[in-house]
């Protein structure tokens, strides 16, 4: 295996790693020459956490996508005929994207491109930014071999955001908000070609040329960012917030709200399974100081399905009944607590750590983020390991549930810790040492 392989597996999630191996095996099956690239190498090279799959195909995907739908039960759908791009939905819960690699040409700023299939250097080489130019083969005769024509590694290293091309703004100008967006995540600067690029891009107006489609997916990509608002607060000072609505900026940007939703993103216990939809709660912060109108309006630009435009009154709407629910007198045992929350949606308990105002209801799910899920989580296979159950089983998963509600109850003690030894005497220092 090579280094870089190891590296992989041990980023991944198991069942991010045993999505890539059935893309890997899919590969194989059809005889095309399959890749992992972009976002996932950028994040592991850099020593972030990998969110995104991104599988590229030589020649195109579509005999992978049979396979995996045939034989490995993968949901998939195609979202971009030119590009011959499917999103990809494993029975684990894992999503991802397998796409064709291509070549682009664009005829005018902004415009969609000509697309021709092409080698997976030429693909890394046509990407926008230097560090999403990365790969790593899956196939049998070179696996685990790293593909950087651009040199993004060496970028990584510097901490430095730099365009492929004298031309991948002008090309492409919602490339600017996905810069402003890596640049916030990664802490990255700009290069000084790309920086000088991004300021003749402005001056010739081109963010106008950005169609609501490419503004609606950076949109749902920023929701999901760990610290959405420091975005906005830098796309606010270089005057793009108008792209999205001309009265977000300013007196209308809720600084105070972002501030909260990081505060209540951050009280989940690293490490923990804690589900999360996060368009709901970014853009009813986003839009919390806006009136009805300028709501709409923003949405129009955005060009917002009617699913996304009222994710933020559903989950009004579902966090209130929660909320009802977390004041019942009934609620003796933490046991209950933990049941109640533990079937909410995340992004509900979530919205009530930052809205509540209802002292019992703050209290209980400060528990339940900060005791509860923390004693769920310490319950291991181990410990029911006597009962010989399948650890699939609905068995298992009812007697794991039942220790855990008997913890929180404090019907039994968690095990105390092995007392740590006491540390050995100090040696005695000679003169001569000590001179």
């Amino acid at each position: 295996m090579s280094d870089y392989m190891f590296m992989l597996e041990s980023h991944l999630s198991p069942e991010q790693m045993r999505a890539v191996s059935l893309v890997e095996t899919a590969a194989e099956e059809a005889g095309v020459n399959a890749f992992l690239t972009g976002g996932a190498l950028r994040d592991m090279l850099g020593g972030f956490p990998i969110r995104d799959l991104d599988f590229t195909v030589e020649g195109g995907p579509s005999k992978v996508v049979k396979i995996l739908e045939k034989k490995y039960k993968v949901s998939c759908k195609q979202v971009d005929e030119a590009r011959k791009a499917y999103d990809l939905a494993f029975p684990s819960g894992v999503t991802a994207e397998v796409a064709m690699a291509f070549e682009a040409q664009y005829p005018k700023p902004g415009g969609p491109p000509k697309v021709k299939p092409s080698s997976i250097h030429e693909d890394l080489r046509r990407r926008d930014f230097t560090v999403n130019s990365i790969a790593i083969s899956l196939n049998k005769a070179s696996r685990g071999l790293l593909l950087d024509p651009t040199n993004g590694l060496g970028d990584l290293e510097r901490r430095e955001l730099r365009a492929n091309s004298n031309y991948t703004l002008y090309d492409d100008p919602s490339r600017i908000l996905r810069m402003f967006r890596l640049r916030a995540r990664l802490g990255f600067e700009l290069a000084e070609k790309t920086q000088s690029q991004y300021a003749n891009v402005r001056e010739a107006k081109l963010e106008s040329k950005i169609p609501p489609a490419a503004v609606r997916d950076e949109l749902h990509r920023m929701a999901d960012e760990p610290n959405p608002g420091e975005i906005i607060e830098t796309l606010d000072r270089e005057k793009l917030l108008t792209l999205f609505s001309p009265s977000s900026s300013g007196a209308k940007l809720n600084t105070a709200g972002f501030s909260k939703l990081l505060k209540a993103k951050q009280s989940v216990p690293f490490g923990i399974e804690f589900p999360i939809r996060n368009f709901g709660l970014f853009l009813h912060t986003l839009t919390e100081k806006l009136s009805d109108r300028e709501r709409k309006l923003l949405i129009k630009r955005c060009g917002l399905s009617k699913k996304d435009a009222s994710a933020p009154s559903e989950l009004h709407k579902r966090a209130k009944k929660l909320e009802r629910g977390l004041q019942s007198a009934k609620l003796k045992k933490a046991s209950l607590v933990f049941d109640l929350l533990r079937q909410a949606p995340g992004e509900d308990v979530l919205y009530l750590a930052m809205h509540t105002t209802k002292r019992i209801v703050h209290d209980r799910i400060k528990n339940y983020l900060t005791k509860y899920l923390e004693t769920a989580n310490e319950v291991t296979e181990k410990d029911l390991a006597h009962l010989n159950l399948d650890p699939a089983s609905a068995k298992f998963q009812q007697a794991k549930l039942d220790r855990i509600h008997a913890l929180l109850d404090g019907r039994i003690r968690k095990p105390a810790p092995p007392p740590e030894p006491p540390p050995p005497p100090p040696q005695p220092t000679s003169v001569w040492a000590r001179r």
